[in-house]
């Protein structure tokens, strides 16, 4: 009996210290139960689209479902990789990788699926296994301005371009979902629910139509002249907005990340030399200070020593006598130098600043670089007769596009810009800011007409309309302050149509083409690319 009783005491002793670790670790437990039958889904947000200006999608959002798994529910991994893998039409080894931890509890089987794949993949009935939507980004058409709309991840997160630069307005808010889930994860109700906040469209200012063409120009032009690479721009010089960039090699925006190397916006990031586009510059600055007229003449040799450094035209000629006019058409690298030392350093680096070299556009895009004007007290004695004619100073196809677009619009500067219109919100147009006068802008626009009239801008000739602009064909710089390639150059051309009353501003800019004139490579591909966009924007001759 009194063995008995001790086994009793004992007993209840045992039980009594059990129920109380019990009731001492309740919560414990709820937390583990709640957790086990709780479970939050997060209700993404419908990523808004990018337009272009007539509403032509360059960005969507598609319906997608993502196949997920809680690896410690399968009994039999790789029987189940391998059923899960053929019916969402996937590699069943990476499933198997995914799902093998049996310590998991949880597991992407398949992200952004097809939502009847991802509805047949749940109807197997595996344990743990089911589905939440979700959305895929889809770039409808293909590679047209693709490094200019960019990509969004996986997690619909914008990743470059307008798509990370507008991310918040694109993005909206997410929702959520709380829900009661049965022991192998299947949902039996929705306890709480926050729906999700669709983001807005973004409008751009680009054209579809002619960004097709601008991609399909250059990238024929790079193919033909064998060269690196290129970049477009079609401009409206009296508000700044750009209806197209064009960046050559071409990205398929749909599998972006596979071109890491091709993803930047050249227009804004790609610094170079820009040669005799830049004479522009250095002319419209000694008018504009009354040092010569258009019609002032020089008696030019044919060559020209500025410091350590002989300067010579791209065509041998004897001594000869050229107005203003002429230098500029003929693009006379002796004559831009002549009226440049006659301007002097100071001010020719003013008028640099003036014209915004030096220093960002301000364009509504992410990245922008601000090129390179080496300061005054850097200058060599010979830099005096590199800058006035485009060498010795760094700047972007934006920046030169920018620079023309005001001789173009009568003496004044608009800011560039991407974004029409985010949601029911259009973006205000920036004031623009006067860099020369009216008249000094016409003198220049005439003198540009020359250039293709009878220069070295021939090639650049619309029918039935009358086109200003510059050719460029400016030497590489070696790295490490080498000098300068005797191969690879940078042909380019930039213009502005119609003459008299611009509408226009095109550029192209074509790196290292063979053979490598402006007036050959970049010339024709203007007259393609603006003539296709004087029609379908109805700008009459």
């Amino acid at each position: 009996m009194r063995l008995l009783r001790i086994v009793f005491l004992v007993a209840f002793v045992a039980i009594g210290g059990k129920a109380a670790a019990l009731a001492a670790g309740q919560g414990h437990l709820a937390a583990i139960a709640r957790e086990q039958q709780l479970r939050t889904v997060v209700l993404p947000a419908q990523r808004g689209a990018i337009l272009d200006r007539d509403g032509v999608a360059f960005a969507v959002a598609q319906d997608a479902k993502t196949v997920y798994a809680t690896p410690y529910m399968l009994s039999d991994p790789l029987t189940a990789a391998k059923r899960l893998a053929a019916t969402l039409h996937i590699k069943w080894r990476g499933v198997y990788r995914a799902i093998y931890d049996r310590k998991s509890g949880f597991a992407y089987v398949a992200r952004q699926a097809s939502p009847a794949l991802a509805d047949k993949a749940v109807a197997l009935g595996l344990p743990g296994v089911a589905d939440y939507a979700e959305e895929k980004r889809v770039y409808p058409l293909g590679t047209a301005a693709a490094q200019v709309v960019g990509y969004a991840g996986t997690d619909g997160r914008g990743l470059a371009g307008i798509e990370y630069s507008d991310n918040a307005a694109l993005a909206g808010t997410a929702g959520h979902q709380v829900i009661v889930q049965d022991p192998e994860g299947q949902a039996l109700q929705v306890m709480q629910s926050v729906q999700p906040k669709p983001g807005l469209d973004v409008r751009l200012t680009l054209d579809n139509a002619i960004q097709l063409m601008a991609d399909h120009v250059l990238a024929t032009t790079v193919r033909q002249f064998h060269a690196k690479g290129g970049t477009a721009i079609v401009e409206n010089p009296r508000t700044g907005e750009i209806y197209a960039i064009s960046n050559v090699p071409l990205v398929n925006a749909n599998h972006f990340g596979a071109s890491p190397a091709q993803q930047g916006n050249k227009a804004i990031i790609y610094s170079y030399e820009p040669g005799s586009t830049f004479k522009m510059v250095t002319i419209a600055g000694a008018l504009s200070d009354d040092i010569v007229t258009p019609s002032s003449s020089f008696l030019l040799p044919p060559a020209l020593q500025v410091g350590d450094r002989v300067i010579h035209d791209a065509e041998t000629r004897g001594t000869e006598r050229m107005n203003v006019a002429q230098i500029l058409a003929k693009s006379s690298n002796i004559g831009a130098v002549t009226i440049g030392e006659k301007l002097g350093k100071q001010r020719l680096l003013d008028w640099i600043g003036r014209f915004g070299f030096g220093r960002l556009t301000g364009i509504d895009f992410p990245g922008e670089v601000q090129g390179y004007v080496l300061p005054g007290d850097k200058w060599w004695s010979s830099t005096i007769g590199n800058v006035p004619m485009g060498q010795g100073i760094s700047v972007t196809p934006i920046q030169m596009v920018a620079a023309y677009g005001a001789i173009a619009n009568g003496g004044v500067m608009m800011t560039p810009y991407l974004t029409a219109q985010v949601g029911k919100h259009v973006m205000p147009h920036k004031a623009g800011r006067r860099i020369v006068s009216a008249t000094v802008a016409a003198e220049l626009r005439q003198m540009l007409s020359d250039v293709v009239a009878d220069g070295t801008g021939t090639l650049a000739q619309i029918p039935g309309y009358v086109v200003a602009g510059k050719t460029g064909t400016a030497q590489k710089a070696l790295p490490n302050g080498g000098g300068y390639s005797k191969t690879n150059y940078v042909a380019s051309f930039i213009g502005m149509v119609p003459a008299r009353d611009p509408q226009l501003v095109v550029a192209v800019v074509v790196d290292q083409p063979h053979p490598y004139w402006g007036g050959t490579v970049a010339a024709p591909a203007f007259a393609q690319i603006a003539g296709y966009a004087l029609q379908r924007l109805e700008i009459a001759p």
